[in-house]
């Protein structure tokens, strides 16, 4: 498939927004359970930074949405078949989350009692929306790369690992008491995102197109060739169906996305985790975020790219 950029930034921006809630909510419900101690409490100020971090993320991720549109104008349509849709009830859940996030600094700029009863509907529309997103993909049979409940368990691991890894960074500056534990959950949750993200790339390689030039064109004989891509001119189904890189551009990017999103954060994560100077744990912290979320960028123009549309056998030209 031909990866969009709207829908690459769409679905990483959220993804982190949603893990960044995630975290949040995590570290106060960890405070009101007592697993916390009262003295590694952070002021408000880090929850109030926290939502309104999330909510730019998920709020530039929808704007980055409005480019895959041909008419955005007609935008509201698409929560029209919220009934059967899954891209419609994404976009139903969207919006959800963004206001949940926003109620939730809000609630803690005032000091709420209620902040963690709306944190908790936050996580529930951060689950949602993760359901959604990914259901998107996973239900495509034809596109056997996305087949797979593994599609819906990376974009849960990878959203999370870069929610929590920008709630460390927060932490750094506004809660150091609880940065060595975020920490740790981030490094957990990137190497588990890798874990996933392996078997994934491991059982997509073994995958075998179910379709043949036989059956695609409907001709039984036995040593069909193509002579032809069907077309004399550009036509949608050669601009849309194929991102046209070479097997060796595939590998690279495979290898950058491996090792920005998963291998160089986990080190930065550890070595400010250990760095002595709030300054550089900071610096060290902040790096982590960029690199992962670069990688993560390109693993999900991976993601995109590595899906092969059975209609490209018989336009096996264009590719």
């Amino acid at each position: 498939m031909k990866p969009a950029f709207s829908v690459v930034f769409l679905t990483t921006l959220s993804g982190a927004a949603q893990g960044l809630l995630v975290a949040l909510v995590g570290v106060e419900a960890a405070l009101r359970l007592g697993l916390l101690s009262a003295s590694a409490a952070p002021s408000q100020m880090f929850f109030i930074v926290g939502a309104a971090i999330a909510v730019v993320l998920g709020g530039l991720g929808l704007l980055a949405s409005f480019f895959h549109l041909g008419h955005p104008e007609r935008a509201w349509r698409a929560i029209a078949m919220w009934r059967t849709s899954w891209l419609s009830r994404e976009c139903l859940c969207l919006p959800a989350f963004l206001a949940c996030a926003a109620a939730y600094g809000v609630a803690h700029w005032f000091g709420s009692p209620w902040s963690l009863a709306i944190g908790v509907l936050g996580v529930i529309a951060c689950g949602a929306l993760f359901v959604c997103t990914a259901m998107i993909y996973a239900c495509l049979r034809f596109l056997q790369e996305w087949a797979t409940p593994l599609t819906m368990v990376n974009f849960v691991l990878l959203g999370c690992a870069s929610g929590f890894t920008l709630a460390t960074a927060c932490a750094a500056w506004l809660a150091p008491t609880l940065t060595a534990a975020l920490a740790a959950c981030a490094c957990t949750l990137t190497l588990a995102g890798c874990a996933s993200r392996v078997a994934s790339l491991r059982r997509n390689a073994r995958l075998r197109p179910k379709s043949t030039v036989q059956s695609a064109t409907g001709i039984k004989g036995p040593n069909v060739v193509q002579k032809s891509r069907g077309f004399t001119a550009g036509a949608f189904n050669l601009r849309e169906f194929f991102h046209g890189q070479t097997p060796q551009a595939l590998q690279r990017i495979k290898w950058t996305f491996l090792v920005g999103a998963f291998a160089v954060p986990f080190v930065l994560m550890v070595l400010g985790a250990g760095a002595s100077s709030v300054g550089v744990s900071i610096a060290l912290f902040c790096a982590a975020c960029v690199t992962q979320y670069s990688g993560l960028v390109a693993e999900r123009w991976f993601f995109f790219a590595e899906a092969r549309h059975p209609q490209n056998i018989y336009y096996a030209r264009a590719s």
